[in-house]
């Protein structure tokens, strides 16, 4: 960690904010779907019901939340890396893992027509974006 009153503190605190927003976005949804695993495919299945996807259901729900889960604790290592070393490459590795994620969760809202569910990840993958830039 840079001192406070160096030039490098704030481009430091956006890495480890935004390695730590990363975390707890996907830590918490990847969470969310092994502890509710039966009430998320059920809402799934209804919302790909008029799909293309809509007989792939579980195995992209299985895919997903492994997804976010190690976007999630990838971006968790990466933000202990950052505050005890400085490094940051793992966090980089967790914002890249978190843009797949979110790439596959638009496609997801788009193919299943719910284009304000997929409107609402755009904030989400630019702080991604950002992300990348910062922790390159």
């Amino acid at each position: 960690m840079p001192a406070f009153d160096s030039n490098l503190f704030p481009l430091w605190l956006v890495q480890v904010l935004c390695a730590l927003f990363l975390a707890i976005t996907f830590l918490q949804s990847g969470l969310d779907k092994v502890i509710d695993w039966k009430g998320n495919l059920g809402w799934l299945t209804g919302h790909f019901a008029k799909s293309p996807l809509r007989g792939v259901v579980p195995p992209m729900l299985a895919t997903i939340t492994l997804m976010e889960l190690a976007a999630g604790a990838v971006s968790a290592v990466g933000v202990v890396l950052l505050v005890l070393s400085g490094g940051t490459r793992v966090a980089m590795w967790g914002a890249a893992l978190s843009g797949l994620s979110f790439v596959a969760l638009f496609f997801g809202q788009r193919m299943a027509k719910d284009y304000a569910g997929a409107g609402g990840l755009v904030p989400y993958f630019l702080v991604t974006l950002v992300a990348l830039l910062v922790l390159r």
